[in-house]
C-alpha cells in the first residue's frame, strides 16, 4: 500500500530560510508534499478557503511583517475548522518563557531553527514524528 504523503505549510518571510526548509524536507525519509507562504495574512486566506486541502502541519515563522506567528496561532485555534491542525513554531529566537506561553496558546511544537543543514533534516524529521505519536510534554514540545 502506497504511503500518503504529508502535507505541509511553511509560512516564513525569509525567501532563503523557506528554500532551505523545502530542500532539507525533501532530503527526510519522509513523505511529503509543502506549500510555503510569505506571511500569516496568506496564510490565512488558504486555511479559510475552502476550497483548498488542509495541511497535516504548519511550521510557522514567529517574527515576520503583517501578521506574526504568534497572532497567526490564536487566529487558527480560534477557528475550530483548524483547531486540530498541528502548528510547529519555526524560529531562530528562543526564550523559555516565551516558548511556554506559546504552548499554553496552542502551539504544538517549538522548533528553534538549526544552524546546519543536517541538523534541520534531522529536527525536521523528528518533529513530525513526535506530532504523529502524539508527544505533549515539554522536552519534546522543545525541538532544538
Amino acid at each position: 500500500m502506497k504511503e500518503k504523503p504529508r502535507y505541509i505549510y511553511l509560512v516564513d518571510d525569509d525567501k532563503d530560510d523557506r528554500e532551505l526548509f523545502s530542500e532539507a524536507l525533501g532530503e527526510t525519509s519522509l513523505k511529503t508534499k509543502i506549500a510555503t507562504f510569505n506571511n500569516g495574512v496568506d496564510l490565512m486566506a488558504n486555511l479559510l478557503d475552502n476550497d483548498q486541502n488542509l495541511p497535516d502541519v504548519i511550521f510557522l515563522d514567529l517574527n515576520m511583517p503583517l501578521m506574526n506567528g504568534e497572532e497567526c496561532l490564536a487566529d487558527i485555534r480560534r477557528e475550530p475548522q483548524l483547531y486540530a491542525i498541528p502548528i510547529v513554531i519555526y524560529s531562530t529566537f528562543f526564550d523559555e518563557y516565551k516558548v511556554e506561553l506559546l504552548q499554553q496558546k496552542g502551539a504544538d511544537r517549538y522548533l528553534q531553527k538549526p544552524s546546519s543543514y543536517d541538523q534541520l533534516k534531522y529536527f525536521i524529521e523528528r518533529t513530525i514524528i513526535s506530532l504523529e505519536k502524539g508527544n505533549t510534554d515539554l522536552p519534546e514540545f522543545v525541538i532544538k
